[in-house]
């Protein structure tokens, strides 16, 4: 789930771990939790709520960029036409998921 976006999410001052535990938090703490994040917040520590949650809002506009086309995908070198079928395999499946 993290970002290599120039976007918002991932260009704050959140480290990598901070970033790794916040998707961790996520999936530990859906939607239907109590106090999501209270509890997000506090898996990923140094943190309020609000900065959960507006990490969380972030996230979701990157996710919706990419599945819009927005976000181009990376042109990877490649030395062979396997690699080159793989990576369009790939891309048609990125392509394809959608947020649920």
């Amino acid at each position: 789930m993290a970002s290599n976006s120039m976007s918002a999410y991932g260009s704050g001052s959140w480290t990598v771990k901070q970033s790794k535990a916040f998707e961790s938090a996520l999936a530990t703490y859906d939607q239907d939790s109590p106090d999501r994040w209270y509890n997000v917040a506090r898996a990923v520590g140094g943190t309020t709520p609000d900065e959960a949650k507006r990490q969380y809002e972030l996230l979701i506009r990157d996710i919706e960029s990419i599945e819009n086309g927005h976000v181009a995908f990376p042109n990877y070198k490649t030395n062979g036409d396997s690699t080159k079928g793989r990576l369009r395999d790939e891309e048609k499946r990125m392509r394809s998921m959608k947020l649920q």
